[in-house]
């Protein structure tokens, strides 16, 4: 073998194992994984399962978002001071993000006044808080982490705009 087989040989290795390397999924639950081809309809939640006030809140958040026409699935966590309501839009409805968004914010602030609402309906912000679902269902999940974890979130959506 000459030197440019070599470098050809070790040239698709490198690219093969990088390609590979990529499409690991790191650290999501496998419910998380599934969010991305189907509905998983996650379950609402509060970063203070105590308090019986913020899951009705988020419930009836969900039931209210779920029940539009262009939504297919969400995902609702009531914090301290916010509630993140994470949606995803069926697909041939996407060419009318801005409107599905602008009507979502209506319904919420109608429906809620005085609740302060971070809407999103970014896919990443959607895996995120169905993993921290996820871990807020063991029960030895601390709620000052998952505050935490909620409000991590929420700086990453207000990043993204």
């Amino acid at each position: 073998m000459n030197i440019k087989q070599t470098i050809k040989i070790i040239a698709v290795l490198t690219m093969l194992v990088t390609g590979i390397a990529g499409c690991s999924f790191g650290k999501t639950s496998p419910e998380s994984r599934a969010s991305m081809i189907q509905s998983v309809n996650p379950d609402p939640g509060a970063t203070n399962d105590l308090e019986e006030k913020d899951l009705e809140l988020a419930a009836r958040v969900k039931k209210d978002i779920a029940g539009l026409d262009e939504i297919f699935d969400v995902a609702v966590i009531a914090g301290k001071k916010d509630t993140l309501v994470a949606y995803k839009v069926k697909h041939m409805k996407r060419f009318n993000m801005k409107a599905i968004e602008k009507e979502i914010n209506k319904k919420l602030e109608k429906n809620y006044p005085g609740e302060n609402f971070i809407v999103s309906s970014d896919f990443k912000i959607f895996i995120e808080a169905v993993e921290l679902r996820e871990r807020m269902k063991d029960p030895a999940y601390p709620d000052k982490k998952a505050e935490k974890e909620l409000q991590r979130i929420i700086s990453l959506k207000k990043e993204m705009t």
